[in-house]
């Protein structure tokens, strides 16, 4: 099971009567960072496991989405350095360039400021002084929640390092031809006044104006309809389908463009449905993207109408007004002409807007840099395929293909001050030079640099190797690269996943970032809802820790981590983890006081009681069993088995059932000592990766070992009694039952009643004094009178219940009862009997059917046995 390779002192059996994890928690982390648990050594000689942490903006905090990633990662690291592995989870935050900015500016703003007040190398040294004073909110708090990373490897986007990988990339991609500047239409945010990449812009239903307008004069008119009628400016043509015999006069001809004293040309083109509306679309190649490629294949001029701010640009009456202002003016004067046909509003349609800001966005044609995506993507996607790399779920493996099998060029130019400036000189004759980190700059008049900065995800795509030491052939980047496990949500496959897995496999020679992409689902309130402040049901991870303890909030973060799905939360599931924390507390308590020990081997399974053999035949159960679901990152099928071997198996019944060994004292309590020791030491060590501080505190009071953050991780040494365990599961069966049975009669717990057990002839009999204490059932006396008779489990238990008991009262509960249970063999054996219904229902369906028979068929024979040993109505 356990193969403890520290040699342990005496331990200390005094704690506290209580659990407060306030006064453990801070203290025991400190000791893990000072003491280097947490710190990876290149040169070991131990197989390497690397996490890379999705690195949070710095000017982030830390919500229940990192809490929840964040415990799930650390699990897993903790769990592989129990192992024996040189496991490294390295840290860092995001230089978040938008986010950022606007942080700034805002302060600037409230000094009575823009950033062109203070020019660029001002205001870029004010941003630094930002992150230095505000930034890194979230690492202290990481802390808090006990992420065992490396802080000695912590990485910043924009450190020196980093920003020389950075710069390395873009000269090697250039080099390549895989990075090119081009004019094309972007989506550009007004607010932040720069271009955004598809990933950034969010779609949402808004309401709005969709008007008809008639184009042209006499004879050569048409209709074409529009959400947008201020872009009408900038129309260059208007596009029918080729084969649209409708407008098949107008192809070629020039139209007159209402409210200007321009014509523009019909066009015939494919991309035009014509069962759409009226089958015919205007055409603004600068501020629409399928426009512009409209344009592009008929040679349209490109005819930008607004500025950077959204403003109309073009001169006439409309000049000076902002977009929206714009679209009422330009209606309300296509109706004086009597030009507008049909308008609809509200009309709801599909609205971009900036993920940042929630500005709605502008397409617009713009001079930008680019990432000429199509052969990064395809060795993306062949990684998948090829099985390089595993996808888990596997089902989320569409998403991931939908995405890289359909990318884009990738814009990765924006207009901030605030990132990693494109390393790009242009010169006075037209000159354009890359330069990258070992490269002097050109110098002398005319020469200038790029005035944009890189897209942030461009240096977090290089995250898994940049934080390593590369473009350097670092002992670092040579141990730990590639990573083992990518921990992340399912929302930022397009984001971040892809851009990983295409940077990393194009820098390190084919060898992509991760082996295995665990992919997560979203934390959400305890009705599903989404997390928003606008619902009002946004959690602050650090109220919950400070209530209820940081354990507390991981292991209710872990139950309900199942893979790819979302996480619904609420604060009465983690108050019941504050309680199983504390059942485990206590139980440990119970058993330190009671002679639970490590110490010497495990005594011979010959002198072990049933109860000994069946609670180490189920521990080595579980340690098989959370192996396996730590190895298909199934966290809540993993937790859910620790809490109900733990409480259930541990504290319920095997401390429960010790009781009488340990009062009577003996040989037989100093084997059950040993045993509960051994299998706290299992348990404890079981749970230390998801709840790491209270296990911590336990586990080095019981076994005086040095920390569980560098024990053993437990091993299955094969050991199984199936007849003890048949034999503890017919105990349980016989205790569960009686219980039931006296709530029912709404007797106390601790209320005695006489009691006859009839154990002859099973191994039942060897627990009657555990049965009977756990029942606090009495001998029977020379005046007992059986008032009810429960057969269970080849065994009879005889109660005398006079003067408690009402007969009347319990034979009509018992009545109803076996009424329903007949009810359900009825269904289910008429289910069972329709060929039609066998012959399409699933196996799994069929089989649940049997099993509620089965059930049902043992519940009338269980209740028809009560009923019978019920006395005689009065």
């Amino acid at each position: 099971m356990t193969e403890n390779t520290q040699t342990p002192s005496s331990p200390d059996p005094e704690l506290p009567t209580q659990y407060a994890p306030a006064e453990v928690e801070g203290k025991l982390y400190e000791r893990w960072v000072e003491r280097g648990y947490f710190t990876a050594d290149p040169a070991s000689e131990k197989p390497a496991y690397t996490i890379v942490i999705p690195p949070p903006n710095v000017t982030g905090s830390l919500h229940l989405g990192h809490a929840f990633q964040h415990t799930l990662m650390d699990a897993l690291t903790r769990r592989k350095r129990m192992q024996g592995y040189e496991s490294l989870w390295l840290p860092g935050m995001d230089h978040a360039g938008i986010a950022t900015q606007n942080k700034v500016e805002q302060q600037l703003a409230e000094e009575g400021k823009s950033r062109h007040d203070l020019g660029r190398e001002e205001f870029v040294e004010r941003v630094w002084q930002w992150k230095e004073e505000y930034g890194g909110k979230i690492l202290g708090q990481m802390r808090r929640l006990g992420d065992g990373v490396d802080w000695s490897r912590e990485r910043f986007t924009m450190d020196e390092g980093l920003s020389k990988a950075v710069q390395t990339i873009f000269k090697k991609l250039f080099d390549d031809g895989l990075i090119y500047r081009a004019e094309r239409i972007i989506n550009w945010c007004p607010r932040c006044l720069t271009a955004i990449s598809d990933i950034e812009v969010e779609y949402q239903e808004d309401a709005g104006e969709l008007v008809s307008i008639t184009y042209g004069e006499g004879e050569d008119t048409l209709v074409v309809a529009t959400t947008r009628a201020e872009t009408m400016l900038g129309d260059t043509a208007v596009a029918v389908h080729p084969d649209d015999e409708r407008y098949a006069h107008l192809v070629g001809k020039q139209i007159k463009l209402p409210l200007t004293d321009r014509t523009i040309p019909v066009v015939a083109d494919t991309h035009v449905d014509p069962e759409f509306g009226t089958g015919a679309v205007k055409v603004t190649p600068a501020h629409d993207p399928n426009d512009f490629a409209i344009g592009q294949r008929h040679g349209l001029p490109n005819m930008t109408i607004m500025d950077e701010h959204g403003v109309i640009t073009v001169h006439g009456p409309f000049l000076g007004l902002d977009r929206y202002e714009a679209r009422s003016a330009v209606v309300g004067a296509l109706r004086e002409q009597g030009r507008i046909v049909a308008e609809k509003r509200p009309y709801l349609h599909s609205v971009g807007h900036c993920s940042r800001c929630r500005t709605t966005v502008e397409p617009r044609l713009s001079l930008q840099w680019w990432v000429k995506v199509e052969t990064l993507a395809k060795a993306a996607g062949d990684a998948v395929r090829d099985g390089r790399v595993s996808i888990h779920p596997e089902e989320m493996s569409k998403r991931y293909f939908d995405w890289v099998d359909n990318l884009n060029d990738w814009c990765i130019s924006r207009q901030l001050w605030w990132g990693h400036r494109i390393p790009v000189w242009y010169g006075p004759e037209g000159e354009v030079v890359c330069v990258g980190p070992d490269d002097e700059a050109p110098t002398g008049e005319g020469w200038v640099q790029d005035t944009d900065v890189l897209d942030t995800w461009f240096s977090s795509g290089l995250w898994p190797f940049s934080t390593l030491g590369w473009p350097e052939k670092t002992p670092d980047l040579e141990k730990f690269y590639s990573t083992d496990v990518l921990v992340t949500g399912h929302d930022i496959i397009f984001f971040w996943v892809a851009r990983m897995m295409m940077f990393g496999l194009y820098a390190m020679d084919g060898e992509p970032p991760f082996k295995t992409i665990a992919l997560t689902g979203l934390v959400r309130d305890e009705r599903g809802k989404k997390m928003s402040k606008s619902f009002g049901n946004v959690v602050d991870p650090l109220d919950w820790m400070d209530k209820y303890g940081s354990d507390a909030v991981r292991f209710t973060l872990a139950k309900g981590a199942n893979p790819g799905t979302d996480v619904p939360i609420g604060e009465d599931w983690v108050q019941a983890s504050r309680n199983f924390a504390n059942k485990i507390w206590n139980a440990t308590r119970f058993a330190l006081m009671n002679g639970a020990t490590i110490e010497g081997e495990l005594p011979p399974v010959e002198r072990m009681s049933a109860t000994d053999r069946w609670i180490l035949s189920r521990l080595n159960k579980t340690v098989a069993q959370v192996d396996a679901y730590y190895e298909d990152f199934q966290f809540s099928k993993l937790s859910e088995a620790l809490y109900h071997f733990a409480w259930d198996e541990v504290f319920d019944w095997y401390v429960e059932l010790s009781k009488t060994t340990f009062f009577a004292g003996g040989e037989g309590a100093k084997v059950s000592g040993r045993v509960l020791g051994e299998v706290l030491d299992t348990t404890l060590r079981l749970l230390h990766p998801v709840v790491p501080f209270v296990t911590e505190t336990l586990w080095t009071t019981l076994t005086g070992g040095e920390s569980l953050v560098v024990a053993d991780w437990p091993r299955d040494s094969g050991f199984r009694d199936e007849a003890a365990e048949a034999e503890i599961e017919n105990l349980q069966a016989v205790v569960t039952e009686v219980r039931r049975f006296r709530a029912d009669q709404g007797l106390q717990p601790g209320q005695k009643v006489p009691a006859r057990l009839d154990l002859g002839g099973t191994a039942l009999a060897a627990h009657e004094g555990a049965i009977r204490q756990l029942l606090r059932l009495q001998p029977e006396g020379d005046s007992f009178s059986a008032t009810a008779t429960l057969p269970v489990a080849g065994a009879t238990v005889a109660l005398d219940l006079s003067g408690t008991i009402d007969v009347a009262a319990e034979r009509k509960r018992l009545s109803k009862d076996l009424a329903a249970a007949e009810k359900e063999k009825q269904q289910a054996e008429g289910k069972l009997g329709n060929e039609a219904f066998l012959a399409k229902a699933p196996d799994n369906v069929v089989d649940k059917i049997k099993g509620r028979l089965a059930k049902a068929e043992a519940d009338i024979a269980r209740i028809q046995a009560q009923l019978d040993g019920l006395p005689a109505a009065q």
